[in-house]
């Protein structure tokens, strides 16, 4: 069976995250599609890291198993933030526990205007530490079969952008990627702080066309990019600014290809210069109305039930993509880049 080769970048999204895991699944599930380059950030990172952890230990079919034990496992805390990580069913008892319900974005916010983590979460428990901990083998990223990694965090002193590649990959840049600094302390790497990734790259694109030869990204959307309504109610505003805020990085990267692309195809470089730039071509996998017509409190408390919607969502999604463009593999964007994002 003849394979297409393509980049993944995963945005991150909390609990969110599971609409990436359905849309991993079924492309993971057609054999006709191949994997080159994985980059996340945030739970997209860490769709990437388990995928690439069930790859190593029964290619497509461990890949599959392993997102699946990953994310019920964070059903079976019942939140995706503030469980502990030792109890199968007790929330992590803390002042700020019941904050994380509902419209958890806007409580976020309030909090975290009078307490910071260093205060309410004293000895930095993470719930997902365990979690990841169990399920991926992390030396055994850097293998050289293993598929390409690049992880997203944000230095917290400089501001700039941070990629982790298989070699540098372990629980604590993982976390790194992961580190809201509403709730959690900055991760220490190397001397260096790091918070979550996606204030700088969500995902980053640019690891995938500097460091592999593959020219398609699949890009798997978490975040809405368009929401028809204006929000007028303070939970729906703070959703929102959270969705453009996070999407920011991506689109200026949307914009480069595009410019990119155009500089290529419209002749404006001599042919010696040619060669020197990547015509990288874009896909997308999302669900815009969908999810935007999910409560933003999600992210942070989700069930099972939850969790299952987002991943057969994610699943559709991705079947529907494969049907109408894996033709255009290697041949051109799926998406009109000039249109969505300039």
């Amino acid at each position: 069976m003849t394979q297409a080769t393509i980049n993944l970048a995963l945005q991150g999204g909390g609990a969110h995250g599971a609409f990436t895991w359905g849309a991993l699944d079924a492309l993971l599930e057609d054999g006709r599609i191949g994997f080159d380059g994985l980059s996340g950030t945030s739970a997209g990172a860490m769709n990437a890291v388990v995928m690439a952890a069930g790859w190593l230990q029964d290619g497509r079919d461990g890949a599959r198993q392993a997102l699946a034990d990953f994310w019920q496992g964070i059903a079976s805390k019942g939140v995706f933030w503030n469980s502990r990580s030792d109890s199968n069913s007790g929330l992590f008892d803390w002042p700020g526990r019941d904050l994380f319900t509902g419209a958890g974005n806007q409580w976020l916010e309030a909090w975290s205007s009078f307490v910071s983590p260093y205060q309410f979460n004293p000895f930095n428990i993470n719930p997902l530490r365990d979690l990841l901990t169990r399920q991926v083998d992390f030396q055994a990223l850097s293998q050289p079969h293993c598929l390409k990694l690049y992880i997203c965090a944000t230095n917290v002193r400089s501001g700039k952008i941070r990629i982790f590649d298989n070699a540098e990959i372990s629980l604590d840049t993982l976390l790194a990627s992961a580190c809201l600094p509403q709730l959690f302390r900055a991760v220490e790497i190397d001397g260096e702080a790091y918070w979550d990734g996606g204030y700088m790259g969500n995902p980053a694109l640019y690891p995938l066309y500097y460091n592999t030869p593959t020219r398609d990204i699949v890009v798997v959307h978490v975040n809405p990019i368009r929401r028809e309504e204006v929000p007028r109610n303070p939970a729906a505003i703070a959703t929102r600014v959270n969705e453009i805020s996070f999407n920011s990085s991506l689109m200026r990267e949307m914009r480069a290809i595009e410019f990119a692309a155009r500089m290529v195809e419209e002749g404006w470089l001599k042919d010696e210069y040619r060669s020197r730039l990547r015509h990288v071509l874009i896909h997308s996998i999302r669900d815009d109305v969908a999810m935007a017509a999910l409560d933003g409190g999600g992210k942070l408390a989700p069930d099972l039930k939850l969790l299952h919607r987002l991943r057969d969502l994610g699943r559709d999604a991705a079947l529907a993509w494969l049907a109408a463009h894996r033709g255009d593999i290697g041949k051109r964007s799926s998406v009109d880049l000039r249109a969505e994002f300039l």
